[in-house]
């Protein structure tokens, strides 16, 4: 009769050799169960964000046909007028004056042309730099300087020009004409002045034509957009 020999392996041996093998069988043999989507939920999902959407773009149209309709027909009176002005800018034209003569024909008053220098200080940007650069190129006095100033302050209205300098000479047009590149919203405007040729002989008769000062000018409508120089005493 023949002998068999049984062997039982010790517990720590088949911890470590079959163990193992065994837990990656179950892993294996037994996968976590993959959860289901639940396409009623996404759907309602869906349809509730669509309506958000829809209704968020639906109050910004309203409010931007509204705000046209507010625009549009209630304000339309009131755009059209500021349109209109916009567009349509009055400059006066100061009109040349009569000529004066005594019983003999001889003149008394009469006009000579003047070519004077302007600045628009909207037109010009950065009017101090501009100012700075006819001091320099005219080679005025600095007195100049706080005469420009004063002018520019005394202006009454938009986009309309001061007079700075008058009765340029042929030489100062030339400078301005070269260099007008370097100084935006300045031009040479022509005018007549008064002229009389017998000089200050009859001026207590004949009077003369002055600038308009601070005191005349505070009695002046502020729609006012005549003349700078008015006639002063006399005929």
């Amino acid at each position: 009769m023949s002998r068999f020999l049984v062997w039982c392996a010790p517990k720590s041996l088949y911890t470590r050799l079959v163990a193992p093998f065994a837990l990656h069988r179950e892993a294996v043999e037994m996968p976590n169960p993959i959860p289901l989507k639940d396409h009623e939920k996404e759907t309602r999902l869906v349809n509730q964000r669509l309506i958000a959407c829809a209704v968020l773009v639906g109050l910004l149209a309203a409010c931007l046909v509204a705000r046209m309709y507010f625009l549009q027909v209630t304000e339309f009176d009131y755009h059209s007028t500021i349109s209109e002005n916009n567009r349509v800018h009055v400059l006066p034209i100061p009109p040349e004056r009569g000529l004066i003569f005594d019983r003999n024909g001889e003149v008394l008053a009469d006009n000579r042309p003047s070519f004077n220098l302007t600045l628009t200080r909207e037109r010009a940007g950065d009017w101090h730099k501009v100012i700075d650069e006819l001091m320099t190129l005219l080679e005025l006095p600095d007195e100049d300087r706080i005469l420009f100033d004063k002018e520019l302050k005394q202006v009454r209205h938009p986009f309309e020009p001061a007079t700075l300098l008058y009765e340029l000479t042929e030489e100062q047009i030339a400078i301005l004409a070269v260099n007008q590149y370097l100084l935006p919203g300045v031009d040479v405007a022509a005018q007549f002045v008064r002229h009389y040729p017998l000089g200050a002989h009859f001026a207590h008769s004949i009077g003369y034509v002055g600038r308009i000062n601070e005191k005349e000018a505070s009695h002046l409508d502020n729609e006012y957009r005549g003349t700078q120089s008015i006639g002063k005493t006399g005929i």
